[in-house]
């Protein structure tokens, strides 16, 4: 394998790697490195990087083959890549992704996870947070563990449906569009409450406030309470990295034992980063 710079953000989440100049393709010692130390701290980041699309596209093939996300209009040059985009102008209004979240957890296999790459940042705000849930497992208190242990949760893609509909304040601007109110985004999907990433084989946590509503078996008013002290415990702040964007930076993050969360708070200013996904 490839040596690497990498310098962690945190004791459990993120790490920051100097040196790769991912413009270029990635040969296979430096991908199986990038792919390890993905598996090690979750989500990565690659400052000064400034890659156009067809570079990202090659990047995140590293670490799996191309997906496409459901009930997000992607580019219209490009069906692989979405904008991440909220203009100046967008203000009092949701942001894209701007809850705790792992991305598409209603669906079957949801994607294995994503490349954002950074165009254009506000001077301040703006910054991402990412929560480690397979360190949220271990430090589970027993008592939640026996309780979750052996259980499915109940997901379903509450933005996009009916059922659970957001709020129209709550949504995001206008320069992402989504599909929504699809009854089909209603149906649900179960998936063990502690799942295992088929890249690492890393046990973590898989309950997701945005798309979780009950655990098998329960009512969600019966739920409600647990799922509210396992959604505390999994942001725990000794769990998190909190990324603040630079222009050409560029973030891969694991889908199956992270969570992450778009904190809006730089309106006024334009944000725009180009994000492609990977799955099995």
């Amino acid at each position: 394998m490839a040596a690497l710079d990498i310098r962690p953000l945190t004791r459990w989440t993120g790490a920051e790697i100097v040196g790769p100049d991912l413009s270029e393709p990635v040969d296979d010692n430096l991908a199986e490195s990038l792919r390890r130390a993905l598996g090690d701290w979750q989500v990565i980041f690659f400052p000064d990087q400034h890659l156009d699309i067809a570079a990202q596209k090659r990047l995140t093939r590293v670490f799996g083959p191309l997906t496409r996300s459901p009930y997000v209009v992607p580019m219209a040059d490009d069906p692989d890549v979405i904008a991440v985009l909220k203009e100046a102008d967008e203000v009092n209004v949701g942001v894209f992704g701007g809850d705790w979240h792992s991305d598409f957890s209603f669906l079957k296999d949801p994607p294995l996870g994503s490349v954002l790459n950074a165009v254009e940042v506000p001077p301040w705000g703006g910054d991402t947070l990412w929560a480690n849930q397979v360190a949220a497992l271990e430090a589970l208190p027993d008592t939640l563990r026996q309780a979750i242990e052996g259980r499915n949760v109940i997901h379903i893609g509450k933005p996009y449906g009916v059922s659970h509909a957001p709020p129209e304040e709550e949504r995001a601007g206008g320069s992402i569009r989504m599909v929504r109110n699809d009854p089909e985004a209603d149906r649900e999907t179960e998936h063990p409450a502690i799942r295992i990433d088929p890249v690492s084989g890393q046990f973590a946590l898989n309950f997701n406030p945005t798309y979780a509503v009950r655990l098998s078996g329960m009512r969600e008013d019966e739920s409600a309470p647990l799922l509210d002290a396992v959604h505390r415990h999994t942001t725990r702040p000794e769990f998190c990295c909190r990324f603040r964007w630079r222009a050409g930076c560029v973030a891969v993050w694991n889908n199956y034992t992270t969570m992450h969360y778009a904190v809006n708070d730089y309106d006024g200013h334009r944000r725009m980063l180009y994000r492609t996904t990977f799955g099995k």
